[in-house]
């Protein structure tokens, strides 16, 4: 199974915005449309589409919030694509191309506390939880990048 991430483009963003989670998912996870509107109105928003043999699956967006931070703001695999380590090579071909940016010492990802999955997956990829969000909505956990 090849899994990439794409760019987000006119000719496959219908794809993207037609992706969905299970019923139980859709507490945790925002629209892929109102997701594509931000990053189309917002400087600093990154988009990929997930793809899978060539077929878009999922969707991941994240934002440089400062020279020395990114948080990942939205990341999804539809529900007909779960429990197929989509995700968890996405995740870290994401986490791979942040890593590329100079000056970068922290990246940040935020969930509900909640999802029964969200911080076991995220744990799984060095994201220690720091607390609670501003609006005590979302925990925040983040990766320190060391710089040699």
């Amino acid at each position: 199974m090849t899994i990439s991430l794409i760019p987000v483009t006119k000719e496959n963003y219908e794809t993207v915005c037609d992706l969905d989670v299970t019923q139980e998912q859709q507490d945790y996870v925002a629209s892929n449309m109102w997701s594509l509107v931000e990053a189309s109105f917002n400087e600093g928003y990154e988009t990929r589409a997930i793809s899978s043999a060539g077929e878009i699956v999922g969707f991941i967006m994240w934002v440089k919030e400062s020279p020395q931070k990114v948080s990942i703001w939205r990341f999804m695999v539809d529900q007909h694509h779960q429990r197929a380590g989509i995700g968890r090579r996405a995740l870290e071909l994401t986490i791979a191309d942040i890593k590329q940016l100079n000056g970068l010492t922290e990246i940040e990802i935020c969930y509900n506390p909640n999802n029964p999955v969200a911080k076991a997956f995220y744990s799984g990829f060095g994201f220690v939880e720091v607390g609670m969000d501003d609006d005590d909505e979302d925990m925040l956990a983040v990766i320190t990048i060391d710089k040699v």
